[in-house]
C-alpha cells in the first residue's frame, strides 16, 4: 500500500508538471481551442449546407458528437508529440534519476491529458450551443455520455504515449500520429450517415470505434442518428463504445508500459 500511495502522489507531481505547461506556454491551449472552433464553424456553415441529413433534422445537431469524438481522438497526437519532446530533450532519462515511481511519468501523462480535454471538451459543447447544438434528453444521459466521451480519451492518451515512445523525433509523432487517426475519423459516421458510404466501406465504418462512440453520444445527448445500420454497432453503440474503449487500453497500456520499460532499460 506504501508503494501504491508513493505512485499515486509521485504520478500527480507529474501530472501537475505537464498541466503547467498550460500557463506557461499558453499559445498550445490557444491554438488547440482556436482549431477546435474552427471545425465546428467550418462543417456546421461551410460543408453543413453541401451535406443534407436524410430523413430531416438539424444537422448541426448530428454534427457536434461527432466533432467532439473527433477532436478527443486527435488529442492522441498531442499526447505523442509530448512524449518524443520529453524524450529529445531527455527529460525522461531526468525522470529516470529521481527517487520516483517508473510508472509515474506514463500515468502522470495520461491524467494530465484527461484534465486538458475536459476543458477543450468545454470549449467545444459551448461552441456547438452557440451555433444550435442542444442536448434533447436527461442530465444523466448527458453525464454518461460525457463519461464515455472522457473514458476513450483516456485510452487514446495510452495510444499517443505509446507512438511518441516509439519514434525518434516529434516531427515523425506529429506525421504518424496525422496517419494514424485521420482515416480512422473520417471513415466512420461523424459527419456523414454510413449508409452514404461506399458501399464496400459500409461495413468498416460500422465496426469502426469512432462510429459506435458517436453514434452512442448521439443517442445519449437526444441528436438525430438517421438510417441506424442493422448491424451489431448500429444497434448497440453504447455497449460497443465500452467494449472498443476496454478493447484499446488492453492492447495500448501493456504495449506502452512494455516500451518504456525497453527504453529505461
Amino acid at each position: 500500500m506504501s508503494r501504491l500511495r508513493n505512485a499515486v502522489a509521485d504520478g500527480i507531481v507529474i501530472s501537475w508538471r505537464n498541466l503547467k505547461r498550460v500557463p506557461r506556454i499558453p499559445e498550445l491551449a490557444i491554438f488547440a481551442i482556436l482549431q477546435s472552433i474552427m471545425f465546428v464553424l467550418l462543417f456546421a456553415f461551410v460543408f453543413g449546407g453541401a451535406i443534407p441529413l436524410p430523413g430531416g433534422g438539424s444537422y448541426r445537431e448530428f454534427l457536434m458528437p461527432g466533432i467532439f469524438v473527433q477532436t478527443l481522438a486527435f488529442a492522441a497526437i498531442t499526447t505523442a508529440v509530448s512524449i518524443a519532446d520529453d524524450m529529445t530533450k531527455g527529460l525522461i532519462d531526468r525522470f529516470r534519476s529521481l527517487p520516483m515511481a517508473r510508472s509515474a511519468v506514463l500515468s502522470g501523462r495520461t491524467f494530465a491529458d484527461i484534465l486538458y480535454n475536459i476543458g477543450i471538451l468545454a470549449v467545444l459543447m459551448v461552441t456547438g450551443l452557440a451555433i444550435g447544438w442542444r442536448v434533447n434528453d436527461g442530465v444523466l444521459d448527458f453525464f454518461a455520455g460525457v463519461v464515455l466521451l472522457l473514458f476513450f480519451t483516456y485510452a487514446m492518451a495510452w495510444i499517443g504515449v505509446f507512438l511518441g515512445l516509439s519514434v525518434p523525433t516529434v516531427e515523425v509523432a506529429q506525421q504518424v500520429g496525422f496517419l494514424v487517426i485521420f482515416p480512422v475519423t473520417f471513415l466512420s459516421n461523424a459527419f456523414v450517415p454510413t449508409e452514404t458510404l461506399p458501399a464496400v466501406l459500409q461495413p468498416i465504418a460500422e465496426w469502426n470505434p469512432v462510429s459506435s462512440l458517436t453514434g452512442a453520444t448521439r443517442e445519449l445527448f437526444g441528436n438525430p442518428n438517421p438510417f441506424i445500420s442493422d448491424s451489431f454497432p448500429g444497434l448497440h453503440p453504447i455497449l460497443m463504445s465500452v467494449v472498443w474503449t476496454v478493447t484499446l487500453l488492453a492492447i495500448f497500456m501493456p504495449l506502452a508500459i512494455r516500451k518504456y520499460r525497453a527504453i529505461d532499460g
